[in-house]
This record gives C-alpha cells, structure tokens and sequence, in this order.
C-alpha cells in the first residue's frame, strides 16, 4: 500500500463481523446479483466470490472459492470465468487495488460483479449523529466509512482494464421501530464503526439520544436507505462486443423520437 492511508482498523472490522447475526441485507442483494446472473444466460463454471460472510452464497454457488476481502486477495491469475466481490468495499483502504485484483483473476470473456454502498446510503442518520455530535461535543469524529457517488463508482471500472463496464444502482430501505434500533441492527450486521480514526471510547449518550431524536421518522417509524451499487465488467476476449465511441452515433436521439411521433420509424421508447 506504499504511502496510502489506512483507513479501516482491520481488527475491530473483523472483530464486528465474527459478532455479525442480522444478514438479511446481504441475503437480498446476493438473490439480486443471482438474478443478474440468470440474465447473462450463461453457465459459470469456476466462480469465485469475495465475501465476508461465505455461508451466504454457499446455496447460491456451491462449489465457488469463497476468500475473505483480504489486502491480497488469494486469487490465481486467469483462473476464474465469474469473480464476485460481495458488498465490502467500502471497507477496503484500496478499492482499485481489489478491482485489479478481481480482474486479473479473470479468464477472457470472464464476468466481474461487486456490489457495495453508494453514497446516499444511511443519509439521514450521518446527518442526524453529525448535528448531534456538533451539539453535545462541539466537534465532529469519523463515524462512517467513506461511500462514493455512483457516477465516480463506475469509473473504477475504466482503470483496471475491463471490457463492457457498467455501473447502476438499487435502493434498499428497512423500516425501524426507530432510530436506536437502527443502531442496534447496524452493529448486528457487522457494519458498526471500524475506522482508523474513530475515538476509542463509548460515544456519549446525548450523542446517541440528540440523533435518535432528530432522525426523521416517515408514520412514526425510522426508515433507513442503503443505496447498493452494482459494477459489472467482462474480462476482454477476442470477438467480444465493444462499447461505441462517445459521438460516434450515425443518427441523433432527437430524429429517431421525432420519427417514431410521425409513425414513420419503429417506436422509441425512453428508458
């Protein structure tokens, strides 16, 4: 890692998800990347999945490698037609350096997933504990792991030399009896504060009891937003599709609307 500052404490990471019991987050996104994989209509014979929480996928994908979201992940060069990295890189001081990784792993024509937060994920409760914590300490400590927009998401993809990239989103929202549950299930998840640079000590309770209370509630209950974001890309391979060049179109979105209003082109329906 060189320079690179570090950004997660890896113990207490670790420490958190050996605690982990509520994985109904994690469950869902794994049955929408298993969807995703029935679109591809394609049988993956050596697939790989960095995860976490291997007992996930191990009905989903049995007979995958499943290895932990490690600095150096233990993946042989070429070896792998699907490489699945589940829903932790938000934790990783080098989330390029796991990409790459990923796609090295690839044989040609093979098919990287990763799934992690985007940026609008737990929005109302980074905002709540923020103004609380300014009100009752008069200062702000990290308390979030950092989650990129998905636009600069995406552009991970272009740097670790995949082919096909593409980078969407999907909103999970979980309702709460309130805020403090919230909390409490986020620890569960394993997803509780393991920055480098956190206070080492128990955050005070006006802390936990000013965002509890300003944490906007939606008929009475506390929903929060997590925001998943999916990058998909494919190991280059002879005869493969390719992207076209930006202004490389032969005809303009406007011409072919204004032909299918007129009924004298096929109907062009907006995404």
């Amino acid at each position: 890692m060189g320079g690179m500052a570090k950004l997660t404490d890896q113990t207490a990471l670790l420490r958190h998800r050996r605690r982990a019991s509520a994985l109904f987050l994690r469950e869902a996104v794994a049955d929408e990347v298993q969807d995703r994989l029935v679109e591809v209509k394609r049988r993956f014979t050596a697939p790989a999945v960095v995860t976490p929480f291997p007992q996930v996928w191990a009905e989903r994908l049995p007979g995958a490698t499943f290895l932990p979201d490690a600095e150096v992940l233990d993946l042989r060069p070429g070896a792998h037609d699907l490489v699945i990295h589940d829903l932790c890189l938000h934790w990783a001081d080098d989330p390029v350096g796991q990409l790459v990784q990923c796609a090295r792993a690839l044989a040609p024509d093979g098919l990287l997933l990763a799934t992690l937060f985007g940026g609008t994920t737990l929005a109302d409760l980074r905002a709540a504990l923020a103004e609380a914590e300014v009100e009752a300490t008069g200062g702000l400590s990290p308390r979030v792991a950092p989650m990129g927009e998905i636009r600069d998401l995406g552009n991970l993809l272009g740097r670790v030399g995949l082919a096909l990239p593409v980078a969407d989103s999907l909103p999970y929202d979980v309702s709460y009896p309130d805020a403090l549950a919230l909390m409490r299930d986020l620890r569960a998840m394993g997803e509780a504060n393991a920055l480098e640079g956190r206070v080492r000590h128990f955050t005070r309770r006006a802390v936990i009891a000013g965002a509890a209370a300003r944490y906007p509630l939606a008929e009475g209950r506390a929903v929060a937003h997590f925001e998943v974001v999916t990058l998909s890309a494919w190991a280059p391979a002879p005869g493969q599709p390719k992207a076209l060049r930006p202004g490389s179109a032969t005809r303009r979105l406007s011409d072919a609307l204004e032909e299918a209003r007129r009924g004298d082109g096929p109907p062009v329906e907006p995404n």
